[in-house]
């Protein structure tokens, strides 16, 4: 008895809330923002970190390592070599006029010598164009879009209005669509935003029913395919394209969720 005495006017009070927020208008339009990244093509050059750690396995390799029929022939080739020499009536003959273990080596080393490896550089570097993914293969490049903001255009993710009867994830597979057509390719890594981003609409643009937007992010890999930037000029841009271009705030909500490059 005392206990419903107690809970009671906790219990009216919260309904008086609940259908006070009802009967008020939101004041913040709901929008969802798509980050698509593209991952890097080429494996990025090893830090000092990485590049002692590599050595640390290598050396454990080696240590554990059974010997290759290659080590085991060259060994053999010595002792064959050996016996030859002091006219040993063990040598075999027709193993030692065979190529040897250290002339196939030989042969490999020169061969490997001439091979030269092919340019990172791409022709999209060579002319700084960012509106393809052909480009910066060594780093991640994220997608980036026009976007009017009130009277102003500013370059910030693809995003889209969140309507009446869609998840957020279902909103930015849609907004992603409207935006980049149909031949982007992207896989998705959530059905729950990544990010969250808040900012309010110059003076002009309020009303008494919304005064700003609040932004969730979704983030999905590039998969292929080609942005439809017939309308709009798309760019994929690096890390440090996005601080230069993205607004600073923006920016920093967008950089929480991104793995850092390790150079």
């Amino acid at each position: 008895m005392i206990f419903k005495q107690l809970i009671r006017p906790q219990i009216k009070l919260c309904l008086r809330v609940f259908r006070k927020g009802l009967s008020t208008k939101p004041q913040w339009e709901i929008i969802t923002g798509v980050c698509v990244e593209r991952l890097p093509v080429v494996t990025p050059p090893l830090n000092d970190i990485q590049k002692k750690y590599k050595e640390f396995l290598w050396t454990i390799e080696v240590e554990k390592s059974l010997k290759s029929d290659h080590e085991i022939r060259h060994e053999n080739d010595k002792i064959q070599a050996e016996l030859l020499k002091s006219d040993s009536q063990d040598v075999d003959l027709d193993a030692v006029s065979k190529i040897t273990a250290q002339d196939l080596e030989d042969a490999a080393t020169e061969e490997l010598s001439q091979f030269k490896f092919g340019s990172i550089e791409t022709e999209a570097d060579k002319k700084g164009d960012k509106t393809t993914t052909d480009r910066c293969l060594q780093r991640h490049l994220v997608l980036v879009a026009p976007v009017k903001l009130g009277t102003d255009v500013r370059t910030i993710l693809p995003q889209g209005k969140w309507q009446e009867g869609e998840t957020l994830r279902q909103t930015a597979e849609r907004v992603l669509e409207e935006h980049c057509g149909k031949d982007l390719k992207v896989q998705f890594l959530s059905n729950a935003p990544c990010g969250f981003y808040k900012y309010k609409y110059p003076q002009g643009s309020r009303t008494d029913d919304c005064i700003g937007a609040k932004v969730f992010f979704y983030y999905a890999n590039y998969q292929g395919g080609a942005v439809d930037g017939k309308e709009k000029k798309f760019n994929w841009l690096t890390r440090n394209e996005l601080k230069e271009l993205l607004p600073p705030k923006y920016n920093k909500s967008v950089q929480e969720f991104l793995i850092e490059e390790s150079w």
